[in-house]
């Protein structure tokens, strides 16, 4: 089993230095900088993303953008937790076959992202795609 070291700085006020386990800076406060809470979807499509992009230019798609948003529904009460994410992938590139994009988002969802992997049984999580053929 790995081991992993994320950390948070207090800055002052509502202020807050994160640093992922290679030291790399993300300022968390309002309204300059990111939401706590927007870094769970982000998480999830950070990590699904990069896997589906590895596995299509793997495959040799022709992908020349990628654009990955998530809509997430959350409980109006504290603690707000998640409920629902929808996550839509919108690809562009030249003969981008649909079955491949299919397979690889299965793969990520189900296989390689570790984020998604802890949440599916938590939060309900639903994805789509869209080819933009350029």
């Amino acid at each position: 089993m790995s081991k992993e070291t994320v950390r948070l700085d207090w800055l002052s006020g509502q202020l807050f230095l994160l640093r992922d386990r290679n030291d790399f800076p993300i300022v968390m406060t309002q309204p300059n900088g990111v939401n706590g809470a927007d870094l769970l979807p982000l998480s999830v499509i950070g990590c699904s993303a990069w896997d589906v992009v590895s596995i299509l230019l793997k495959q040799r798609q022709q992908i020349t953008a990628v654009q990955v948003v998530a809509e997430s529904e959350r409980e109006d009460e504290p603690p707000w937790k998640f409920k629902k994410m929808r996550i839509v992938y919108k690809l562009s590139g030249r003969d981008i076959d649909p079955a491949r994009v299919k397979q690889a988002i299965e793969l990520t969802e189900n296989k390689y992202c570790s984020t998604y992997a802890t949440l599916r049984d938590v939060v309900d999580i639903q994805s789509t795609f869209e080819i933009i053929d350029e």
